[in-house]
């Protein structure tokens, strides 16, 4: 509680320490559970006109004692460095992580804990270590996850979607109509597009109140009902891979991302018998920024083995300007880092790590392996269910319960070939975690936000996470 002492012929002499300051200083002094304080006006300020220090500052030319907050110095005192600096102090680990939450939503400043603690800047790919699980009620394990840039997560777990909060200690659930999630993607920390193999539509949920706000559909020339595929999304718009249900059709549609409407439709493919390895559904849709492009992937087995696609879309103009035709240890799982400038799959049948550079798509046969190069055993798809993202300047692979992580290394000179682009890109594997923690059920999901990598496993009803250690509370 804040209360502003009244002037009074006192309150200009001396007391217990506190020394009159002239209307026109800079220096304000704030009295919390009985301790003085002394900051700058310039500092206060720094929270925010809608904060209670702003208001302290405003206040303070007219008082001639100082403004008494009845709350706990020990936690004000943290929350003050913070807004000097930035960045808690170290001293702030002592503290319980809930009482500073609260004590920041009370002073209006709860994005500066946010960004102290969640900054996706302080990611650091090679010093993350396992933190943290997150459990989840039931008895289903999950089966898609979905972040926010300040580390919030949704997960999604049979008929269930669990979310929590930035600081990870609050957890909500809703119910939803599916019987299970098989795609979901955070438009907002309440808002998120989720769809189902075996369920017709897109469905915009209120995670925080529990309810569809909205529902997109696509249908084909026989009005037959579609399912969603994939999920992905820009700064400005929302991408969705339907097929109908059927299975004789398939598109990709593109929404407006604030409004919801409908822009553009782009490859709408009927299928017509042997003409289906041509029109496989894309999966999985990542946003490549910097050459604003979306990259849509898919694959299906068949009599001749697993066949897939990479398609590079002008979602403006519709048009394909790059395609990659998965026939040789097509991927299990693909990524492209916009960072490096490459595309990088896990291949189903050997289970070796592969990447394309952009500049490259063109060529007969794009991929390069990384590290040795590995051949089929008895027939067995070793890179099956393998997963792989990519997240700044790294890229993740799961082999198993274990994760590699695949960063390039700087060389000293280059070679350019004859199209005159660099040859010999160079990159090396690291194993992530300490020894305690390698090891466990498949991995089944992968997803970043704020600083912190998220990860679930195979018949587990928990969420890892992986985080900095020095920066984690």
């Amino acid at each position: 509680m804040l209360k502003f002492m009244p002037p009074s012929a006192e309150s200009a002499l001396p007391r217990n320490g506190f020394k009159k300051i002239k209307s026109e200083s800079n220096i304000v002094t704030i009295d919390v559970g009985g301790q003085l304080f002394q900051t700058t006006k310039q500092t206060l300020n720094l929270a925010g006109p809608d904060s209670l220090f702003s208001r302290i500052s405003e206040s303070a030319s007219a008082q001639l004692a100082p403004p008494f907050i009845d709350r706990d110095p020990d936690l004000f005192s943290i929350l003050l460095s913070l807004l000097r600096t930035g960045n808690l102090p170290s001293k702030a680990k002592a503290l319980d992580l809930q009482d500073l939450i609260f004590e920041s939503q009370f002073y209006g400043i709860e994005t500066f804990l946010m960004n102290s603690l969640s900054n996706p800047s302080h990611f650091d790919a090679f010093n993350l270590e396992k933190s943290l699980i997150l459990p989840l009620n039931g008895r289903d394990s999950p089966s898609a996850i979905a972040t926010t840039p300040f580390g919030s997560v949704h997960v999604a777990h049979g008929s269930k979607i669990t979310s929590f909060d930035w600081s990870l200690r609050k957890k909500s659930t809703i119910l939803t109509q599916f019987t299970a999630v098989d795609s979901m993607l955070a438009i907002s920390p309440r808002l998120a597009a989720v769809g189902a193999t075996d369920f017709s539509g897109l469905q915009i949920l209120d995670l925080e109140n529990g309810f569809v706000k909205e529902t997109l559909n696509w249908e084909n020339v026989t009005k037959t009902g579609s399912t969603v595929q994939g999920i992905g999304s820009s700064p400005e718009f929302l991408f969705a891979s339907f097929e109908s249900s059927r299975r004789n059709s398939n598109s990709i549609m593109v929404y407006d991302l604030n409004s919801l409407s409908p822009v553009n439709e782009i490859g709408h493919y009927e299928i017509y018998g042997a003409d289906i390895n041509s029109a496989i559904p894309a999966t999985k849709l990542n946003w490549v920024s910097g050459y604003g492009l979306l990259m849509a992937s898919g694959s299906h087995s068949g009599p001749s083995g697993v066949l897939g696609n990479i398609k590079f879309w002008d979602t403006r103009s519709g048009n394909v300007v790059g395609e990659i035709k998965e026939n040789v240890d097509c991927f299990s799982d693909v990524t492209v880092s916009d960072n490096l400038s490459a595309i990088f799959k896990v291949g189903v049948n050997t289970g070796g790590m592969f990447f394309a550079d952009l500049r490259n798509i063109g060529a007969e046969n794009p991929w390069v392996p990384l590290g040795e190069r590995k051949k089929v055993v008895n027939g067995k798809k070793e890179g099956s269910g393998c997963k792989i993202e990519s997240h700044g300047s790294q890229v993740f692979s799961s082999k198993g319960g274990n994760i590699e992580l695949w960063s390039e290394v700087v060389v000293g000179s280059k070679k350019s070939s004859k199209n005159g682009m660099e040859d010999d890109r160079l990159f090396r594997k690291n194993l992530m975690g300490r020894m305690k923690d390698m090891g466990g059920s498949r991995i089944t999901n992968m997803a970043f936000g704020g600083n912190k990598m998220f990860m679930t496993r195979k018949d587990q009803q928990t969420v890892e996470v992986w985080q900095n250690s020095a920066r984690g509370f």
